[in-house]
């Protein structure tokens, strides 16, 4: 078993928080990523700033400009996940697009994606037809590819995805791009049991969740939820990260509030 799938366990709701690397400096990425870590969340996200960041809402294109503009390329977000994983154990998973993967070179990205201590990737703009390359690549050096699922995704990409996907199943809640919302999509239930029926993978749900009870909500659906605009947003409004430890932690409890389920 993956470290990235032995988080997921009867009884827990798995929390994976994404900040993107850079925003708004190396050290405050270093910062909060440990201060999630401590704080609950089960899995990091570090987001890969990107020119075109297709899948990205408001919040997050944003913050991945200013890393650029910063000078924040793939390989100093390769020496701040080398930084945090001195410090924590927690699975680290980067978020990117494929660009950048394969302008540093497949191979080599995977080789030092291991030797840092990534333990997953997710990359949105490459379609599981056009994956598999990397996917065996990544697999060769225990790297869990993470592939997605949206509401109109036909039964045959369903069944395609759950069959690639390795750690668990990327559900994007709602037709659109990243970004907190006020409310989630009546439609999920039904799209989680569509999933559902074709796997028994952990399942988790990101894209809109920004309340300790939309997380929760999500969390009685699936087996982990995804924050992701939210963190950044209290990351700009409060360097101290006072705001985000509590954001973390009532999220956290939402979750250990749920019901015992199993899976």
């Amino acid at each position: 078993m993956s470290k990235i799938a032995d988080v997921f366990k009867p009884g827990r709701k798995a929390l994976i928080a994404y900040i993107t690397v850079g925003y708004p400096d190396m050290q405050a990425t270093v910062n909060a990523a440990l201060l999630l870590a401590k704080s609950g969340c089960d899995i990091i996200e570090l987001g890969i700033p990107f020119s075109d960041p297709l899948a990205d809402g408001a919040t997050i294109q944003k913050a991945s400009h200013h890393a650029l503009m910063r000078g924040i390329t793939p390989q100093l977000c390769l020496e701040t996940a080398a930084a945090i994983r001195k410090k924590t154990a927690v699975p680290l998973v980067f978020m990117t697009y494929f660009n950048p993967v394969l302008n540093y070179g497949p191979e080599a990205f995977c080789r030092s994606c291991a030797q840092t201590g990534i333990n997953g990737l997710i990359v949105p703009d490459l379609p599981p037809e056009e994956g598999l390359l990397l996917e065996k690549t990544a697999r060769n050096d225990n790297i869990d590819m993470i592939y997605l699922l949206a509401p109109a995704s036909t039964d045959a990409r369903i069944t395609m995805v759950t069959a690639r996907s390795r750690g668990f199943v990327y559900l994007v809640s709602l037709t659109g791009v990243t970004g907190a919302r006020k409310t989630l999509s009546p439609e999920l239930q039904d799209f989680v049991k569509r999933v559902r029926r074709k796997t028994a993978q952990p399942l988790c749900i990101g894209f809109g969740i920004s309340t300790p009870e939309q997380a929760a909500h999500a969390g009685s659906l699936a087996d982990g939820v995804i924050i992701g605009s939210r963190l950044i947003e209290l990351m700009e409004e409060d360097s101290t990260l006072n705001s985000l430890k509590s954001f973390i932690v009532a999220t956290r409890k939402a979750l250990d509030s749920l019901k015992n389920t199993g899976r």
